[in-house]
C-alpha cells in the first residue's frame, strides 16, 4: 500500500466489480471459450477463440468497445449475439456457483458499512451480470446502489459516476478501482481514486493519477481509519 496525497475521510467509497471485488477471470475465461464455441456453430465465427489476454485486457470498458478490440472484423449481428451469450452463460455459471470475490472483500465492505461508510458500485457491465455477482455473493445488501452502464446507457463511467453523485448528493468520494476508467471517472468527477494494483489487467501505468494504491483488499480499510 501506498499513498501520493493526504486523503480526506470519504462519506461514500463508489466500487468498480471487475478487477476490483470481482475475480473476473475466475468465471469469464470458462464462459469465453463457451461462447465463442457457439458463435462458430452459429456461423458467427470462424477460426480459432482469440487470446484470453485480449479479453482479459478489455475489462473496463464498454461491451462495444470490448467487441471491437476483440473481434474487431466480425458483423454487428456477431457482436450482439455476443453481447446475448455473455450475459446469459455468465448468469448460468454464477448460479451454479462459479466466481470468487477477492480475499477479504465481504468482511471489509461489512466493516466499512457498519462504520456509516455509503457504499456503491459503479460499472461499466451489464445491469444483470453486476446485479447478479453482487446477489450470488451476498452482498447486496451492504450497498446503498449499484450502477451499471448496463441499466443507464451512460456513454463512459465518468457519465456513470456523475449520475451516481448527484442523485445520492455526494461530494467526498473514493472511487476504488483497477483500470484508467475508474481513475478518470474519479478524477473528472473531483474525487479521490484508490488504485487497486491486485488484479494485473491492465498495463504498468493503468493507474496513474490515483490517490494512493492497494496490493490487497483489505488494506481499504486502513486508508479510511488513517484519513483525515
Amino acid at each position: 500500500m501506498n499513498q501520493t496525497v493526504s486523503l480526506k475521510k470519504p462519506e461514500a467509497m463508489i466500487f468498480d466489480m471487475d478487477g476490483t471485488l470481482f475475480q473476473t477471470e475466475s468465471l469469464l475465461i470458462p464462459v469465453y471459450h463457451r461462447l465463442f464455441d457457439i458463435l462458430r456453430e452459429e456461423g458467427h465465427h470462424e477460426g480459432p477463440t482469440p487470446p484470453d489476454e485480449l479479453m482479459l485486457g478489455s475489462l473496463g470498458m464498454l461491451l462495444p468497445d470490448i467487441w471491437k478490440k476483440v473481434i474487431p472484423n466480425s458483423t454487428e449481428a456477431a457482436k450482439l449475439r455476443a453481447d446475448e451469450l455473455l450475459l446469459q452463460l455468465e448468469l448460468e455459471d454464477l448460479k451454479a456457483g462459479s466466481g470468487v470475490l477477492y480475499p477479504g472483500v465481504k468482511e471489509t465492505l461489512q466493516a466499512l458499512h457498519e462504520m456509516g461508510v455509503k457504499l456503491f458500485v459503479a460499472s461499466n457491465g451489464l445491469e444483470h451480470y453486476v446485479k447478479g455477482v453482487a446477489e450470488i455473493h451476498q452482498i447486496t445488501e451492504l450497498f446503498d446502489d449499484l450502477y451499471s452502464a448496463g441499466e443507464f446507457s451512460t456513454a463512459s463511467k465518468v457519465d456513470l459516476v456523475k449520475l451516481l453523485l448527484d442523485k445520492h448528493q455526494i461530494n467526498n468520494a473514493w472511487m476504488v478501482g483497477d483500470r484508467s476508467s475508474d481513475v478518470e471517472a474519479g478524477v473528472e468527477n473531483g474525487q479521490a481514486v484508490i488504485g487497486c494494483a491486485y488484479a494485473g489487467f491492465g498495463k504498468e501505468d493503468e493507474l496513474k493519477g490515483s490517490s494512493a494504491f492497494i496490493n490487497d483488499f483489505t488494506e481499504l480499510l486502513t486508508l479510511y481509519k488513517n484519513a483525515e
